[in-house]
């Protein structure tokens, strides 16, 4: 059996790409997306139909508003393959302005409704700030479900479980690059301080019962990912998810809830002031989260001139 096929016996496989042919070949459950994926994958000739005819059907829209369109195209495309979710992403440039935020997931998930997909297959995903997890809470009292992303400190894992958010993704590989860049080591997965922040999330919310499912994201090497063997979902790039087809290593389940000593585990809360203050107290969470939220928006820009190009012919 593969490495791939074990590991799926433990944890929900869930595909990292905006590339249809990967999750054929791999079969994942759930698939998630970015404008950095989406724009990978609008860079490959089989996909440029897919942006054209969004262009073409919705003429005298905002660059904004065909983005959105875009997006959903691929979500709509992606859940036509996959049996669970899809998760699409609101603006990063958003990230700061709650009721923005609200305002777009709506509308992300109007296209859907539209579209014939029910919310419940639809993860709205939004950056881990203070505003984005209180527009998160908002926006799961009214039945949208959302996927908190650029995840890198415990009190943004805290925050989201209490404010009843679906899902959480903790950023493994990025946080690994913050410590190796910092220290010069090479880490190994058992050593691995990303890996160890995901099972930390994982013992604390199995501790205290939360149901916010934690989805270890951002991986760098299949060593991360097989060390989290157990996590609720992973989310996996098409060449490390090809890696564990390859392989027939081992995986045994690493992360049980069964076995989490709750004693050794402290409640804690965070308010917004209490938030602020162990964010900034984290190097590595401030830097990283700062650092993904502009990625992000560069991403987004960068869409937004290919779909604005387009229009302009």
């Amino acid at each position: 059996m593969t490495a791939l096929d074990q590991l799926k016996q433990h944890t929900v496989v869930v595909a990292d790409t905006g590339d249809f042919n990967a999750m054929k070949a791999y079969a994942p459950r759930d698939a998630t997306t970015n404008p950095t994926l989406i724009l990978k994958a609008v860079g490959l000739a089989q996909y440029q139909g897919l942006l054209d005819d969004t262009v073409a059907s919705h003429q005298g829209e905002s660059t904004g508003e065909l983005c959105d369109r875009l997006l959903v195209r691929f979500g709509t495309e992606i859940l036509a393959i996959v049996p669970g979710r899809v998760s699409t992403e609101v603006d990063a440039r958003l990230s700061f302005d709650t009721q923005a935020t609200i305002a777009r997931a709506h509308r992300i998930i109007d296209l859907y409704a539209h579209a014939g997909i029910p919310r419940e297959r639809v993860l709205v995903k939004i950056a881990s700030t203070w505003e984005g997890i209180r527009a998160a809470e908002r926006l799961e009292r009214d039945g949208i479900h959302c996927n908190l992303t650029l995840l890198f400190g415990f009190p943004q894992a805290v925050a989201c479980a209490d404010a009843g958010v679906t899902l959480i993704s903790p950023f493994v590989g990025r946080i690994y690059d913050w410590y190796r860049k910092r220290d010069g080591i090479e880490f190994t997965a058992e050593n691995d301080p990303g890996v160890a922040s995901v099972r930390r999330i994982h013992a604390y919310f199995k501790a205290f019962g939360y149901e916010t499912e934690v989805m270890g994201a951002s991986f760098r090497n299949i060593g991360q990912v097989l060390a989290l063997a157990g996590c609720d979902l992973l989310t996996i790039s098409p060449d490390l998810l090809e890696q564990l087809r390859a392989s027939t290593v081992q995986v045994p389940r690493l992360l049980d809830a069964a076995h989490i000593d709750r004693s050794a585990i402290e409640r804690v809360r965070f308010d917004e002031k209490q938030f602020r203050f162990e964010m900034n107290e984290d190097a590595m969470a401030s830097d990283k989260l700062a650092e993904g939220i502009r990625l992000f928006v560069a991403d987004a820009r960068r869409l937004d001139d290919l779909v604005t190009a387009r229009v302009s012919g």
